[in-house]
């Protein structure tokens, strides 16, 4: 982690740049707040602040667990190793639906010595090594589990390798999986054989995902390997990946699919509160962070409202749409971008880095943002606090998919309470 003082003073002068266009009282408010004014004695808020604008998520502050029982992260390293879940016993099998009539010249299994293993694995990626940007979300879960850059085989090349000679239409995909109580298949997921083989103009291949932010995959992670699907939501790619099935079945197979949930929705764009103060005096500054999910449909606008607490949604407008809703500003890239990867640039990433290391577009789709805006507390009372996001398409959340099943994107609403 980086000295938190210099981390402040980067993040002042960021901040301080962002909020120039608020004129005199935004100046002025940088100055006095309690965050960010210097000399400000709460340090303990101060590297709370800080470490909530880390845009990589350090693997130990990385939401999201796994199944089983126990859990693979929760086997001791030898208990792992025999059943194949580290680098030197790790196998992936690759094979053909024994239900459907898929061809295949050469699967890749346990029984006929080819499955893929780790130096196999290491072999590919020195000529196919792939690495991408992208936020880690659960469908079901209204926050952001993380943010990630992954490295990864795409998994169209171990596919290449058996060799499909006809009738494949969709990829089944299984991670380990252990309860004596619930005995099936476990965790399990599907993607078109079509996304696997060929990405879509400016976006990035489905891997078999080795590293986060640099350092091997932890086994909490889904280590030692998992499948990272771009664009979707965090069900998709399955951890502790040991089997792929290719299938003429059209059907997904996903666990997600027999619980109600849409599996083939997309990432939506939804803003979160990280910085929130709980109580204020009336006419005290504060300054609020958050951050953006950058979704299918981009990102061009943070904002946010104040409501009195309790005040009723109004039939005829849900979605707060006559709301006064007020710009936040939204964040320029990091200088450090964090996670524990070093210093400097980025390395190049297609469709998503130039060659200096610098994102091409910002902020990127399928990846976080920051955003931030300094608030004048009202008059004592209680209040709700609101954010929302505004799309590249103009659309306000939780539009155009408001429905829990395909994504959580509510807007959120924190109470605040002022003090006289």
């Amino acid at each position: 982690m980086h000295d938190p003082r210099l981390l402040l003073a980067e993040h002042r002068d960021l901040t301080r740049r962002c909020f120039l266009r608020l004129g005199a009282a935004g100046v002025a408010g940088c100055a006095t707040s309690a965050l960010w004014a210097q000399g400000a004695h709460d340090e303990r808020l101060l590297n709370e602040a800080i470490a909530q604008l880390e845009y990589f998520t350090p693997e130990a502050n990385f939401g999201g667990g796994g199944r089983g029982n126990p859990p693979p992260f929760k086997m001791s390293a030898e208990e792992r190793r025999a059943v194949g879940l580290e680098q030197d016993t790790w196998q992936l099998e690759v094979m053909a639906d024994p239900e459907s009539d898929v061809k295949l010249e050469n699967p890749l299994t346990r029984e006929l010595g080819n499955a893929i293993t780790w130096s196999a694995l290491m072999s590919l990626a020195e000529k196919h090594a792939v690495r991408f940007m992208q936020v880690m979300t659960c469908l079901n879960v209204d926050k952001v589990n993380g943010m990630a850059l992954w490295e990864g085989v795409p998994l169209r090349e171990v596919v290449r390798m058996t060799r499909p000679a006809a009738n494949l239409r969709r990829v089944w995909y299984h991670g380990y999986h252990q309860d004596p109580a619930n005995p099936g298949p476990g965790f399990q997921s599907s993607l078109s054989i079509n996304r696997v083989l060929e990405d879509p103009p400016g976006e990035q291949p489905v891997i078999l995902a080795y590293k986060m932010n640099g350092d091997w995959l932890a086994p909490k992670r889904g280590g030692p390997v998992r499948l990272v699907a771009p664009n979707t939501y965090g069900f998709k790619s399955i951890k502790w990946l040991t089997r792929v099935i290719l299938t003429n079945n059209p059907n997904p197979n996903d666990t997600y699919a027999g619980q109600n949930n849409d599996v083939d929705s997309p990432m939506k764009t939804f803003a979160r509160f990280l910085h929130v103060p709980k109580e204020l005096k009336a006419g005290q500054l504060a300054a609020v962070t958050g951050v953006a999910q950058v979704g299918t449909a981009g990102l061009s606008k943070v904002q946010f409202c104040v409501r009195s607490a309790g005040e009723p949604l109004a039939p005829d407008d849900p979605y707060l749409a006559a709301a006064d809703w007020r710009e936040a500003e939204i964040l320029s890239p990091p200088a450090h971008w964090g996670g524990g990867l070093p210093d400097g640039p980025l390395p190049k990433i297609p469709n998503q880095t130039d060659d200096q290391g610098r994102p091409q577009s910002w902020p990127l789709r399928f990846t976080i943002a920051h955003w931030a805006f300094l608030w004048t507390a009202p008059a004592a009372g209680n209040y709700e606090l609101c954010c929302r996001t505004i799309d590249a398409n103009g659309v306000a959340q939780p539009l155009p998919r408001p429905l829990p099943k395909s994504g959580r994107n509510e807007i959120q609403r924190l109470p605040i309470t002022v003090v006289a």
